[in-house]
């Protein structure tokens, strides 16, 4: 039973109704993560990974040990919602994907990036941002599609290049 999770290892979202701020508590009710430590917690199971919010970061992925993963890429007000188990995150301004176990499935490269649908992600690697009022868009004239391994992948014809 090596590296599975009992089924008490792992923490419970809680929120302070008064005051709005969140952390998390094991099973037993002993608090792990203090009350206000992260500006929003996300995640309400926390297992391996966990959303939070730092004020200085934004949204990031953390381990038990609370160390920073990654910078998870900013969707509507929020973490990007996973997309065939897959979100973005971002890195040095370049995008990249991770599954909902906290791995990192693609390594940030991409300077735009959508969310995976039906097994393809269309991404570029130079694009210019353009703001549209409080939304913005990227133009690219050299967007290209990925599979779920990184694999450049010709959608008309559903083969690798």
């Amino acid at each position: 039973m090596s590296g599975c999770s009992s089924r008490h290892n792992y923490l419970l979202k809680i929120n302070d109704s008064i005051s709005g701020r969140q952390g998390y508590l094991n099973f037993r009710g002993d608090t792990i993560i203090p009350l206000g430590k992260y500006a929003h917690c996300t995640t309400d199971t926390f297992t391996n990974f966990a959303i939070v919010a730092i004020k200085a970061k934004g949204f990031v992925g953390i381990n038990r040990s609370e160390k920073v993963l990654f910078e998870i890429y900013p969707f509507d007000n929020g973490p990007d919602y996973p997309s065939e188990r897959l979100f973005r995150i971002v890195e040095k301004e370049k995008i990249g994907y991770a599954d909902l176990n906290g791995c990192i499935i693609i390594k940030p490269r991409f300077a735009g990036a959508f969310p995976f649908e039906n097994g393809l992600a269309k991404v570029t690697l130079n694009c210019t941002t353009r703001w549209d009022g409080d939304h913005s868009y990227w133009i690219s004239d050299k967007w290209f599609y990925i599979d779920k391994f990184g694999v450049r992948f010709n959608k008309l014809d559903k083969t690798k290049y």
